[in-house]
């Protein structure tokens, strides 16, 4: 999944970049372009900045699919007039980066510039997060993380939001509705890392067809089950082959050694 590679890479950047944390926030500069993707609404957006030669640090390539809406200044109807110039901006709390240039073979191709506002920096301090770099405003531009939005996350009573999972919190599109959701599933409470794993792989219909048949997983156990396929049709197969009553680490481990093939 493109989004997930980002948010790699973008870690991967934030830790090899972490000695400059505390300077004063700078532009950045480097390469973008735009072309349609396969679907209607979105476009493939990539920016890259520095060289990728010899594994340096300043190499930095982003590469993903990216809402359409995300973007003011064109149209995909725009990448249709070859050799139209056109600035194509993403405006957020955490900054602006405007990617200008000029379209051929429906592709714009030409220079981005990011610009980090301060002022949410000054906000994020104030609601207890430092350490912040222009790249790692720059992600939180790509993904719109907002003040608001995190505030939200905090009086739902969500513990250990930092500034790097946050850019994980957004992409899988954790929010306060999908706290109170889990919540009322029975797990209340859940910090930052738990909900990033329930969002990926906890479907709330089977943990109600778990406990219907008699399980009480846990949260951690959740996550164990839907990693290794342990699901509600899996158990009634085990069920139908005369293996009743087994427990959820005995069903885990039947399919972590492919027993039941």
């Amino acid at each position: 999944m493109k989004l997930r590679a980002l948010f790699l890479s973008t870690l991967v950047a934030g830790f090899s970049l972490s000695l400059y944390a505390d300077d004063p926030l700078q532009p950045l500069h480097g390469s973008c372009s735009i072309a349609p993707s396969t679907e209607g609404d979105r476009v493939q957006f990539k920016l890259e900045r520095g060289s990728c030669d010899g594994g340096k640090h300043g190499c930095n390539m982003n590469d993903n699919d990216m809402p359409l809406s995300n973007f003011t200044g064109f149209t995909l109807a725009d990448l249709k007039n070859d050799g139209s110039h056109i600035d194509a901006v993403i405006a957020a709390e955490a900054g602006k980066l405007t990617c200008s240039g000029t379209v051929h073979d429906l592709t714009l191709s030409g220079d981005f510039t990011f610009v980090p506002d301060p002022g949410f920096v000054t906000r994020m301090r104030q609601m207890g997060f430092n350490g912040y770099d222009s790249e790692k405003l720059e992600a939180y531009t790509l993904f719109h993380v907002e003040t608001a939005w995190i505030q939200s996350l905090q009086s739902a009573g969500v513990g250990d939001i930092t500034t790097d999972n946050i850019i994980a919190l957004r992409i899988f599109k954790v929010d306060a509705p999908f706290v109170k959701s889990m919540a009322n599933l029975g797990f209340p409470n859940l910090p930052a890392e738990k909900l990033i794993a329930f969002k990926i792989h906890v479907n709330p219909d089977e943990v109600r067809q778990f406990r219907a048949m008699g399980y009480q997983p846990t949260a951690d156990e959740l996550i164990q089950m839907r990693i290794f396929k342990v699901t509600p049709e899996f158990i009634h197969h085990m069920q139908d082959r005369g293996l009743n009553n087994l427990t959820i680490a005995k069903l885990v481990q039947i399919r972590i050694f492919k027993l039941a093939e």
